[in-house]
């Protein structure tokens, strides 16, 4: 099989194209044959060395994949050869095929496709626990979000719509604003050109934001904490930013603000029954029409390298996905 090996932690120049063996599912496992990966920010963490877990070199990148099931471990129940699936996987997906824990996968409908599947379990599997879950969100609350336009932000920006909130989105240009006011946004503000502290403050006439959803940290962040609610919740998602912030404890007592870490695949394994709850919500909306996933770009696993670019880079919207033929 084919497949995106990494062997020294030196970024995307590190990712060669190889023809390897074909592995086999242990107990509890299945071979999948990868039909679509999403890509995402924190491949490129990965293949630096810079994620929370690791795996031993070499590997391939890929946290998300659809496919068939080709073959099942050893216990495995309620997964039949051939069902259609998507997993969430500790690396391996930018491959022909891939093994994973049962535990991690899930069979799709018939209607939802390869490329949706793949680019659904992180963004939308994120976006879900953290509002419903994590800041219980409630509808006529005020949410905002950053990053407004990129894979996990733009999915916030659908959920909190569905979950009855007014959402202000950010992000840095017109183009990607636009996006986000196609999925639903009510109010947009250019990160770019913008105060977004005294925007948000004007927006929501003095009160402030009930939740803040950020994936980007940075000044956003500052701009967050100055701006949020009495009894507001600030969702820390990650540091597309790139600098991580520093939290004055003292502005969290004067309002008694909440700042809550979102560790979204930690629930495969500490709380699986949230992780499914959330997935048997968000396949009900799928079927409904509720929820799509915006797929801005979709790559062969020859330029998969181009394709984490696109995310890197910020060049493009909603989600990234390698098709595998």
């Amino acid at each position: 099989m084919r497949a995106i090996v990494c062997r020294e932690l030196s970024g995307p120049s590190s990712l060669r194209l190889e023809e390897l063996a074909e592995a086999r599912p242990g107990p509890g496992q299945l071979r999948i044959r990868v039909r679509a990966c999403g890509v995402n920010f924190a491949d490129s963490l990965i293949i630096r060395g810079q994620y929370q877990k690791q795996p031993p070199l070499p590997f391939s990148p890929g946290f998300e994949v659809s496919g068939e099931v080709l073959e099942l471990g050893a216990g495995v129940k309620g997964i039949a050869r051939g069902d259609r699936v998507l997993a969430m996987t500790p690396s391996g997906g930018y491959a022909e095929q891939v093994v994973a824990d049962a535990q991690r996968c899930l069979r799709i409908p018939d209607e939802m496709s390869w490329q949706h599947a793949a680019a659904f379990p992180v963004v939308f599997g994120t976006a879900h626990i953290a509002l419903w879950h994590r800041a219980r969100l409630r509808a006529g609350e005020t949410l905002v979000v950053h990053g407004a336009s990129g894979g996990v932000g733009l999915t916030a920006v659908a959920i909190g719509k569905q979950l009855g909130a007014t959402v202000i989105a950010t992000a840095s240009s017109p183009a990607k604003l636009a996006v986000a006011g196609e999925h639903g946004a009510d109010h947009l503000i250019d990160s770019s050109r913008d105060d977004v502290r005294e925007r948000i403050k004007e927006l929501t006439a003095g009160r402030g934001a009930d939740v803040v959803y950020d994936p980007v940290g940075g000044d956003l962040f500052t701009a967050s904490l100055r701006s949020i609610a009495f009894e507001g919740r600030i969702l820390i998602i990650g540091f597309a930013a790139g600098s991580v912030p520093q939290i004055p404890a003292n502005h969290l007592l004067v309002k008694n603000v909440d700042v809550i870490g979102v560790n979204w695949p930690a629930y495969v394994e500490l709380n699986p029954a949230v992780m499914t709850e959330s997935f048997q919500t968000l396949i009900h909306w799928y079927l409904d029409g509720a929820i799509k996933p915006h797929v801005s770009a979709t790559y062969p696993l020859e330029e998969a390298c181009e394709a984490l670019d696109q995310v890197v880079s910020r060049k493009s919207t909603g989600k990234v996905v390698i098709a595998i033929d």
